[in-house]
């Protein structure tokens, strides 16, 4: 499973949405996820504080602003069946 990362900041509706989206349809990934507030350091501020949320699968970014389900769902699909 590739390392996930989380970066939200509380309060924010898109994070919300992509956290309960990630819930919902890819639970196993999304427990395993490290959760980051991108508010607690300023290096994750400078970085991601205006692209939130931002998910990131191995430094690769998957999703950032605007959740977008069918991106996450080819990126779990295609990291699940490696050919």
């Amino acid at each position: 499973m590739p390392s996930l990362v989380f970066y939200y900041r509380d309060g924010c509706h898109l994070c919300e949405e992509l956290a309960g989206l990630l819930f919902r349809h890819w639970p196993a990934q999304a427990e395993h996820m490290e959760w980051r507030d991108v508010d607690q350091r300023p290096e994750w501020r400078e970085a991601y504080g205006h692209r939130i949320p931002v998910l990131l699968a191995d430094d690769a970014l998957v999703s950032e602003l605007v959740p977008d389900p069918e991106r996450i769902a080819q990126y779990f699909e295609a990291s699940n069946n490696p050919v």
